[in-house]
């Protein structure tokens, strides 16, 4: 499985203490530089950016084609982080790109990539069994207090369907 991941993914697993997840569902993960730039050169993050130089699923690739970049920047108000890793899914074939903020998913959509986000990401585990119902309900409060901007809706769609399945 070929799987492209943005910063915001990546960051908020890092909050939820779940980075791990990344791995176990999905083996390689590949960041564009411009995506492993945002990861490590704050330097108000600097343990956030030492376990990203560390992780050893997450692969920093080059992209390309840096005119496409270039344009959806321009034409799309991407950042560069979401505009590389929207490229690199599309350059690798990826089976799905992870991705959370609005604009970027619209845009990969329209591309024709298939993209999943944070809460999707802890959806999956739940039902795999890497995350019991606890572990979720931990995992929300942990990007609420990390500052995470997950609409409520989502949230209340995650509890939903983890409830769901817990009697």
């Amino acid at each position: 499985m070929i799987v492209v991941a943005d910063t915001t993914p990546i960051i908020s697993l890092m909050k939820a203490g779940q980075l791990e997840l990344l791995q176990k569902l999905f083996g390689d993960v590949y960041i564009p530089k411009a995506v492993y730039r945002e990861l490590t050169e704050n330097e108000a993050f600097s343990e956030e950016a030492r376990m990203v130089q560390e992780c050893e699923f997450l692969y920093v690739e080059e992209v390309e084609n840096g005119k496409s970049v270039t344009i959806l920047r321009k034409f799309a108000g991407l950042d560069a982080g979401e505009s590389e890793a929207i490229i690199l899914a599309d350059e690798k074939h990826s089976d799905v790109l992870l991705m959370d903020e609005h604009k970027g998913r619209q845009a990969a959509k329209k591309m024709g990539i298939t993209i999943t986000g944070t809460i999707g990401i802890l959806t999956q585990a739940f039902d795999e069994g890497m995350l019991t119902k606890e572990d979720v309900e931990k995992c929300i409060e942990r990007l609420k207090e990390g500052g995470i901007r997950i609409s409520e809706k989502l949230y209340q769609r995650l509890k939903e369907h983890v409830n769901r399945f817990c009697w």
